[in-house]
């Protein structure tokens, strides 16, 4: 496989929460807002990315017996240093994050693509993947939390759109307008690709 492919792959034609449904979890608890999309989905992308390539470049000497807790162990590494960073330089969003920080270890995209991808492919093939699965991840969390800031709020990114006559539809930032932005997105998507 070639690095575009497998890079564009997760981004679109095998995304992660849109088309996988993987991640459903973190996606439909963190997304009350664009930013914590953002701080979601890259934290998970520097843990897939730098999980696929170790994973990879050991694949060889990983007995198959304990792939799958040498995978957790690998993760669980990676968890705890973008953990560490994120209470370091971006306390508010690892607040506002809270639990889904340390939960990405057992996070289901991580976790198949351990398994799916990384064990059986080059490190090359693996940092795309990653990178790809993480971009999707990323760019779903930041638009269902744009909607969801949009409606709930009238504001994305903290910043007023939607001018003082508007009425916030308050039960976008609850937990029942998580699931109706994601449902809407998800038809919305199939829909526009179905069209192609």
């Amino acid at each position: 496989m070639n690095f575009g492919k497998n890079l564009f792959n997760g981004i679109i034609p095998e995304n992660p929460t849109f088309r996988l449904v993987l991640g459903t979890c973190p996606t439909l608890a963190v997304t009350t807002a664009a930013i914590n999309g953002v701080g979601m989905g890259l934290s998970t992308t520097l843990v897939l990315i730098g999980s696929n390539v170790v994973i990879s470049a050991l694949r060889k000497v990983i007995p198959d017996k304990i792939r799958i807790p040498a995978f957790v162990v690998i993760i669980a590494s990676f968890v705890t240093i973008v953990g560490m960073l994120m209470k370091a330089y971006t306390p508010d969003l690892d607040k506002a994050l809270g639990i889904y920080i340390p939960l990405i270890v057992v996070n289901c995209i991580i976790l198949a693509r351990a398994e799916a991808f990384a064990f059986t492919n080059t490190v090359a093939d693996s940092f795309a993947d990653g990178l790809g699965m993480g971009l999707g991840f990323t760019l779903a969390l930041t638009v269902m939390g744009s909607v969801r800031e949009l409606l709930g709020a009238g504001s994305i990114f903290g910043t007023v759109i939607l001018g003082g006559g508007f009425e916030p539809a308050l039960m976008m930032i609850l937990p029942p307008g998580a699931f109706l932005a994601y449902g809407l997105l998800m038809g919305l998507l199939n829909k526009v690709s179905e069209s192609k």
